[in-house]
């Protein structure tokens, strides 16, 4: 059968100001009984829009489709914020680190109905892996587990290059987008659609995730991006102590994803073979699974990503598909 899916936005009270939030829900609630939230952070210039995917593949199951009948695993919402310095949140003040995030992400979850006694599946990509792992340290009472797409492990940086430098080099493109201005919409499309990494998975959904990322009026649109907001985060990245103090003191379950890709549908991967191994011996509570055929973006951003991703959510069962889940039409963005 067909489920439509219901998306909104609210708003959350954190600090400076309101932090905007995306939730896709069936409308309607279950019985009380175990938590019915998975909460999802998107990548460092992202916002909620890179998770229509993994929402669908999370709520596609329906109560008569042959699934358990208990709703402890089976999210009846998908909530996911625009991160402070980001999107809708982009008018909120620094700083914008990962310690900043994860208080905000707790605002996001208790405005949501988690508690000690409901805590909610955290499912991170990218920085919001990071952000993610330091949510489940500073409120440890919210987090159920975690799933960290591509992100978590401190990342590392060349040999000779300092963390900022070695920032630069692996945003380079993305940095350089931030302070570029664009005439229309259609043109911030044209760019988008020259990236490597949609080459083969262009969307209507990726297309709603490029418009919304805009700012300003025309002919001076621009990224949403606050451009203060990428450094500000850098420290922790590379195994700043709030990072690595997170690490250490994790105790709830992780599960670690990898796409086989890099940022450009390439093969220099976010953590290189010997990276991932020397962290898999650091943290082995942290299980690692490879996810074939992903980049860094479509495994999140793409169906067959995404069910990869929805699948480790959910302790590997069975997910929805495209066509037994729709988005309410009239409820989808338009820029």
């Amino acid at each position: 059968m067909t489920d439509t899916l219901a998306y909104r936005t609210f708003d959350v009270d954190v600090r400076g100001g309101r932090l905007r939030v995306g939730e896709w829900s069936h409308g309607h609630q279950r019985e009380p009984g175990g938590s019915a939230l998975v909460l999802a952070v998107h990548g460092v210039t992202s916002s909620h829009l890179a998770w229509p995917f993994v929402a669908r593949a999370l709520l596609g199951r329906t109560a008569d489709d042959g699934g358990p009948a208990s709703a402890r695993t089976e999210p009846e919402r998908v909530v996911a914020p625009d991160l402070r310095g980001r999107a809708r949140s982009s008018s909120l003040p620094g700083p914008y680190g990962m310690a900043q995030h994860a208080d905000d992400l707790a605002a996001v979850l208790r405005s949501a109905g988690a508690s000690a006694d409901r805590p909610a599946v955290v499912v991170g990509h990218s920085m919001g892996a990071f952000a993610s792992l330091v949510l489940a340290d500073r409120h440890a009472e919210l987090v159920e587990r975690l799933v960290l797409v591509d992100g978590g492990f401190p990342l590392e940086a060349p040999p000779g290059m300092t963390r900022d430098e070695a920032l630069e080099a692996l945003l380079g493109p993305t940095l350089e987008r931030l302070t570029r201005e664009f005439a229309s919409p259609e043109a911030y499309l044209e760019y988008w659609r020259g990236h490597p990494a949609f080459a083969h998975a262009w969307s209507r959904e990726v297309e709603d995730y490029v418009r919304y990322d805009l700012d300003g009026e025309a002919p001076h649109l621009h990224p949403s991006t606050v451009p203060a907001a990428i450094p500000d985060g850098n420290e922790d990245l590379y195994g700043g102590a709030v990072l690595l103090g997170a690490l250490e003191r994790l105790r709830v379950p992780a599960l670690f994803l990898r796409a086989e890709r890099g940022f450009f549908d390439d093969p220099a991967r976010l953590y290189p073979d010997e990276a991932m191994e020397r962290w898999r011996a650091v943290y082995p509570a942290i299980e690692v699974r490879e996810v074939p055929g992903t980049n860094h973006y479509t495994i999140v951003m793409t169906p067959d990503g995404a069910a990869a991703v929805a699948r480790a959510t959910l302790g590997g069962r069975d997910v929805g598909t495209e066509e037994a889940v729709r988005v309410a039409e009239a409820d989808t963005p338009k820029g």
